[in-house]
């Protein structure tokens, strides 16, 4: 069992508390066995579950959205502890449809966040471009006003549930301004003419992935989502929120691992005594702990710095990303080593979390990106506190 003290921090409610309960009471039932083979029918069963049992239902109503962070903060953090693939499914519905909730016009969240949360429809978030990955003010694909219409067309890549999504919100350049203000957000489905998958990607750590083509896509004006020339603003709005519940993946990905090593070094001998007892050992283990809470406490701080009213928790959100990412995979390649050959056995758990973590450290912004941010966000807050 995890440990839960952290959940008696000042940063938790009573009905955080609660839904943490819960949610553990449902993994530990529902996440035994997920069958990983297939990645895109797991994905699917997942995200229908996960919406039958109400688990993608915020409180807010249609028309009054506003996203409880630390509530998604703990639901990644227990089903990442959980299972992978079972976090990866819950956080796309959030971060597909994170516009819309955000931004989107009540006639467009009622059309669609009621099938998203449902677990009825899959969603994607479309803003990497093969040129332009963290450097989002450089997108090249065009939206172009005609008519009642604009027409899309370039392409987009690394995009999660690519392929198997049944709407997509998409970043387009409409030209309003050059750069960052000249995109423009939209919600587009598949089944639209001049949608294209051009490639399904395969990763370490499988998840659906894939290389999208829009050739001439006409979508009404009522797809933007957001006003012309929003979409830089949108998309940063959305990740500022969603960053911090990568950060709380990487916290349950970490704490696994570290239950893991618990179990192992109290149970494997050496020397007819617990592999616990050599000093080294020790050592790792409270490395292995002062990263946790580190961790959750920079997660937690970013999630009810939000929560509380912040318009922006750019600083707190890169922090978190970057700190628990980075030292996860040291944990976890802690529980590894103290694995020994088991460790790097195909299909043992820490095994699997290694494959799982490395790629949390690149999505959403990569960790070097984070420190530009956090860099310049700090020399920010000085100059304007002179």
């Amino acid at each position: 069992m995890a440990d839960q003290n952290f959940l008696t921090w000042p940063f938790f409610e009573d009905r955080h508390r609660a839904h943490a309960a819960a949610l553990e009471r449902w993994a530990n039932t529902t996440l035994t066995d997920i069958d990983h083979s297939d990645t895109d029918a797991a994905c699917r069963a997942l995200v229908r579950r996960l919406g039958e049992d109400g688990w993608l239902t915020p409180t807010a109503a249609i028309g009054e959205e506003q996203l409880d962070v630390r509530t998604l903060c703990l639901s990644r953090e227990i089903l990442a502890r959980h299972d992978g693939l079972a976090d990866f499914a819950f956080a796309m519905q959030g971060l597909g449809t994170g516009a819309l909730s955000l931004f989107g016009t009540v006639r467009q969240q009622q059309e669609w966040l009621p099938l998203t949360r449902s677990g009825k429809a899959l969603s994607a978030f479309a803003l990497t471009e093969p040129q332009s990955g963290s450097d989002v003010a450089s997108s090249t694909m065009t939206a172009t006003a005609d008519g009642t219409s604009y027409v899309l067309n370039g392409e987009k890549t690394w995009i999660s549930n690519g392929g198997i999504a049944d709407l997509y919100t998409l970043f387009a350049r409409t030209g309003e301004a050059p750069g960052a203000r000249g995109l423009s957000a939209f919600v587009v489905t598949p089944d639209t003419p001049g949608f294209e998958v051009v490639e399904r990607l395969d990763t370490i750590a499988p998840h659906p992935l894939a290389t999208l083509r829009f050739n001439d896509m006409r979508v009404p004006k009522s797809a933007m989502i957001g006003e012309p020339g929003q979409g830089f603003r949108i998309a940063m709005s959305v990740l500022d929120v969603f960053r911090s519940t990568v950060a709380a993946a990487a916290l349950g990905f970490a704490r696994r691992a570290l239950d893991e090593t618990l179990a192992r070094v109290s149970t494997r001998h050496i020397q007819n005594a617990p592999l616990f007892d050599l000093q080294m050992v020790q050592g790792h283990v409270a490395d292995m702990a002062l990263d946790v809470d580190a961790s959750a406490l920079l997660v937690y701080r970013a999630a009810w710095t939000k929560d509380s009213g912040a318009p922006r928790v750019t600083r707190e959100a890169a922090m978190a990303k970057l700190f628990s990412t980075d030292q996860a995979q040291q944990v976890i390649d802690r529980a590894v080593q103290l694995h020994g050959g088991d460790g790097v056995r195909t299909g043992s758990k820490v095994e699997e979390l290694y494959r799982d973590i490395r790629a949390l450290r690149i999505y959403e912004g990569a960790s070097d990106v984070q420190r530009v941010v956090i860099a310049r966000q700090t020399l920010g807050q000085f100059q304007g506190g002179e």
